[in-house]
């Protein structure tokens, strides 16, 4: 069985292509820029990478021939290289297009799909409409295509995670928009790799199919900056807002945190909902024992600990 990972520089393919490696499969990898893939820290020595482009549908029968599982871990959110930007649901929509198109004509067994939670009320932001569209393309694919929806991640290399942490760290009072209210389930990045190998390898995975992956705990987005801050032993002031500025705050907290406002202010619309699992299946289905979220958030710190010193700690 070849494994295809797509987005093999980014945080994600990157963890995950060890983890398929060790458990004996033979994995091919898929980058715009191959020398990102080893600058992410994969061991590139037998692996075999082929270059090309999901959003123009370049490299992707090539890499696609002969593979029975493929990974779509493709996102687009910062802003486009050369400044040049159509939005990245028009980038995200033309990958999710190419790769299906091109899953359909190899005769991929299996997509997995690492996507995002839906809303059980109100209106998704953009961020989550274009996750959802992807996972409906994708679901199209293959048919064992599988769909991971995940909140935020909690990991050393989690770009949502981070932005969390160099806030805690570097602004001495915390205004909190309404949106701290507002519930998720996040979840630990080892249970996440865990979830993604499961799903392209269980038996239990036989249709098209979309999971919810979620941690054991549930908490106000106001509670993961309080978990946060205690586990960095530092004390912010919290100063609760009685509305949201999504749009000013985004592009504030993105210059303080040394973040592309392109990627943040997506992420921050995406807050002003609940965004809990719809239910606890995949758990159980996928065989995935899942971390409590404060000993996720010390293992994230750890990590991130031994290779940059945080300033908070």
């Amino acid at each position: 069985m070849t494994v295809l990972v797509t987005g093999a520089s980014g945080y994600v393919g990157a963890a995950l292509i060890p983890r398929l490696q060790a458990a004996g499969l033979p994995v091919r990898a898929f980058a715009r820029d191959p020398s990102r893939v080893l600058a992410a820290g994969v061991d590139v020595g037998g692996l075999e990478i082929v270059s090309g482009d999901a959003v123009a549908g370049d490299g992707l029968d090539a890499a696609l021939d002969g593979v029975d599982v493929a990974y779509f871990l493709i996102h687009s959110m910062e802003t486009a290289a050369g400044g040049a930007d159509d939005g990245f649901r028009s980038r995200d929509r033309r990958a999710a297009e190419h790769f299906a198109e091109a899953c359909r004509r190899a005769g991929v067994r299996r997509v997995v799909y690492l996507g995002g939670p839906v809303p059980a009320t109100g209106v998704a932001s953009p961020h989550l409409a274009s996750r959802l569209e992807v996972e409906e393309t994708l679901l199209q694919a293959a048919p064992e295509a599988l769909a991971l929806r995940a909140s935020i991640l909690i990991a050393a290399r989690s770009r949502s995670f981070r932005f969390l942490v160099r806030l805690v760290e570097r602004v001495p009072v915390m205004p909190l928009p309404a949106w701290r209210d507002n519930r998720t389930a996040p979840l630990d990045g080892r249970d996440m790799l865990a979830f993604l190998l499961a799903g392209g390898t269980s038996a239990a995975v036989d249709r098209p199919l979309s999971l919810d992956i979620a941690g054991p705990d549930v908490v106000t987005y106001g509670a993961l900056v309080d978990r946060i801050r205690g586990a960095l032993l530092v004390g912010r002031v919290p100063i609760p807002l009685p509305f949201n500025l999504t749009s000013v705050a985004s592009r504030v907290a993105a210059a303080i945190a040394g973040e592309d406002p392109a990627l943040i202010g997506p992420l921050m619309e995406s807050l002003e909902s609940d965004l809990l699992p719809r239910d606890d299946r995949a758990a159980a289905l996928l065989g995935v024992r899942r971390h409590r979220l404060d000993a996720a958030i010390e293992r994230a710190l750890r990590e991130w600990e031994s290779v940059e010193e945080l300033r908070a700690r």
